[in-house]
């Protein structure tokens, strides 16, 4: 099935590049694609293009943490020192798993939004083509001054999100990327997902686009770190992004138990939303869940996907380029409200 005449209008507008899919339960309500994955090749987005989800991974990441938890190989009240032979010089003692899950740990961040917002600026000094595994962000923050106290407050920190990436790998015994592979990409039957290198991409992965001011293009190979890691940096295909729903939210990855400490709204963020482990969570004022979503922002890469538990649907918004799937999915979001639950 095709998207409606006025979101396919919001999609053209925004000159979109990218994969669209909405399903309901296990049916699908629509599916489309538009732009090209490869744009001097003239190769088009499809429905199985794989495509770069930027902070949208961190959830993967959560999930792991969990499964360790729920293994009783860790705690969420470890704490880091407890659970990483790294040696943070400034750190507060009383950072925990917790506090890095949920953005409170107060712990600097190699890319701090409320002070950067050139992502390039990040690689001048640190070339990205030298970053292919976890240990070698640790330069760009490990030895810096706390941001503010542990637990005082949210603030968006991929930094964290590294360090999870790394007790994952410490307590496991595997490379990250190999860990989300075995115990979340198969398990769920996300036979497109992984971390691909950008000088080593399978086949069908789009290429992530930036536009110039002369109205120009180029890809964003310069400006992200060659691979991903665990604040960021996958690439799925719409259909699996649905597999991971679905395979959460039936407990398939994690217990009952765990899945909802996941799904929790473990910390207040005014005026903007909740966030759980790895999850932003919309309420009502009822204070019931409206959705429970991920979003990624990169150079080139622009992602949102929710799950709406009272229409039991989901929504998978990638694509190719730094702006549109915010839009995209509003207007899907519009649409649905006329749907009874």
């Amino acid at each position: 099935m095709n998207l409606s005449p006025s979101i396919i209008n919001t999609a053209e507008s925004n000159n979109f590049s990218g994969t669209v899919l909405v399903k309901r339960e296990n049916e699908t309500i629509a599916e489309m694609s538009f732009g090209y994955a490869n744009r001097s090749d003239q190769l088009k987005n499809n429905t199985q293009t794989r495509f770069g989800i930027a902070s949208g991974c961190k959830i993967f990441t959560s999930i792991a943490i969990c499964q360790l938890v729920e293994q009783g190989k860790l705690s969420f009240d470890t704490k880091l020192s407890q659970c990483l032979e790294v040696h943070f010089p400034n750190f507060d003692n009383e950072v925990t798993i917790h506090h890095l899950l949920t953005h409170t740990s107060g712990i600097p961040d190699y890319f701090d939004e409320e002070v950067m917002d050139d992502f390039e600026q990040l690689w001048i000094d640190n070339p990205m083509y030298r970053i292919r595994n976890l240990k070698e962000f640790l330069p760009l923050f490990k030895d810096q001054a706390m941001k503010f106290r542990t637990g005082e407050r949210f603030h968006y920190n991929n930094a964290g999100y590294i360090l999870l990436g790394l007790i994952v790998e410490q307590t496991s015994q595997q490379r990250f990327d190999e860990y989300v592979q075995e115990h979340i990409f198969d398990w769920a039957g996300m036979n497109g997902s992984g971390y691909f290198e950008f000088d080593a991409y399978p086949q069908n992965t789009a290429l992530g686009y930036i536009e110039q001011n002369n109205g120009n293009w180029k890809t964003n190979i310069y400006s992200l770190p060659v691979k991903g890691g665990s604040d960021g940096g996958a690439f799925v295909t719409v259909n699996d992004m649905d597999k991971l729903w679905e395979a959460l939210m039936n407990n398939h990855l994690l217990s009952k138990f765990y899945t909802e400490q996941l799904l929790t709204s473990h910390v207040h963020i005014e005026n903007v939303d909740y966030y759980g482990y790895g999850v932003w969570i919309k309420q009502n004022a009822g204070g019931n869940v409206v959705k429970y979503h991920v979003l990624g922002y990169d150079p080139g890469v622009n992602f949102h996907s929710g799950f709406y538990p009272d229409k039991r649907m989901k929504v998978v918004v990638c694509s190719n380029k730094s702006s549109g799937a915010f839009d995209l999915l509003h207007a899907i979001e519009d649409e649905m409200k006329n749907l009874k639950d």
